[in-house]
């Protein structure tokens, strides 16, 4: 990694901390820190599992229990046991809770708007597009992908997904049985592999490896089950489980990387395209492909 960039990041860390406050403990001049008072409002006014909370913040599980006794102890927060399911922990937002949750908005809004007052409208539109980029390009930066058990409840879920989309988009739908398989012991090690992409903890994403033969440089193993939820395409995540999925290949052995695709997935067609795929003869029967790629490692 570049000395530059990783100063770059860090100058503008710093230049954000200082100008929203969160070097102060009474941010937004009331009697919270930066995390109580993003606790209050991501608790909102239908309330929220402890455990979301933690996953949405990415919060350590003890941190976030001292935050939410803070709060309960200024009258603001309960925090209560499910009725359904006594493993569950619920926050919500008692009266005063609320009423101080409308204040730090009031106040959030005051201070956006003194951050954008003193500029041109010209350089406002600016500030405005740079900050959605900036979050855009976080958010991609919070993506992580790991390998998974595809029996797994997230790889399962992604799955569903992929099932689903296709047979909306194909011009007369899609039936996996009817399709090359590509079952979960295909894609457990040492047969193949599952990579599942988190944000927040919240499956997003998914693409496989099929080896064939008794070791897998055997033969050109294929890429299947790629697919990205659509609240997270633009963000390069494609790109990303396909390099991944590559990454994996080469460790393995693997020289040549194969897979075939529906003329209605013109995203994916682009992308294969655009990571050096050579669109080649059929070499298998699979029904609903129309064309068919590979790239040597």
């Amino acid at each position: 990694m570049e000395r530059a960039l990783v100063e770059s990041v860090r100058s503008f860390n710093r230049a954000v901390t200082e100008r929203v406050g969160a070097l102060n403990d009474h941010f937004l001049g009331r009697e919270h820190s930066l995390g109580e008072a993003r606790l209050l409002w991501e608790i909102g006014v239908a309330g929220a599992e402890v455990r979301e909370l933690r996953n949405r913040l990415a919060l350590d599980s003890a941190y976030v229990s001292r935050l939410l006794r803070a709060l309960e102890r200024r009258g603001l927060v309960m925090v209560e046991t499910s009725a359904d399911d006594r493993r569950v922990r619920c926050a919500r937002l008692t009266s005063a809770g609320l009423a101080e949750r409308a204040e730090l908005d009031r106040r959030a809004d005051a201070f956006a708007e003194s951050i954008l007052e003193p500029l041109s409208t010209g350089q406002q539109a600016r500030l405005a597009a740079a900050m959605a980029e900036v979050e855009r390009l976080l958010m991609a930066s919070t993506v992580r992908i790991a390998i998974t058990d595809p029996s797994s409840a997230d790889a399962q879920w992604c799955l569903e997904q992929y099932i689903q989309e296709l047979n909306e988009r194909f011009d007369a739908g899609w039936d996996p049985a009817q399709s090359i398989s590509a079952y979960p012991h295909e894609m457990t090690p040492p047969a193949g592999l599952f990579l599942v992409a988190s944000l927040r903890q919240q499956p997003v994403g998914c693409g496989a490896l099929k080896f064939h033969g008794d070791a897998p440089s055997d033969a050109a193993a294929e890429l299947k089950r790629m697919w990205v939820s659509p609240q997270v395409r633009s963000l390069g995540l494609g790109r990303r489980l396909l390099t991944e999925l590559e990454r994996h290949a080469r460790e393995a052995g693997v020289t040549v990387l194969r897979l075939e695709t529906n003329r209605a997935l013109v995203e994916a067609i682009a992308l294969y395209r655009r990571s050096g795929y050579q669109e080649v003869a059929a070499f298998n029967d699979e029904p609903y492909a129309h064309h068919w790629f590979e790239k040597r490692l």
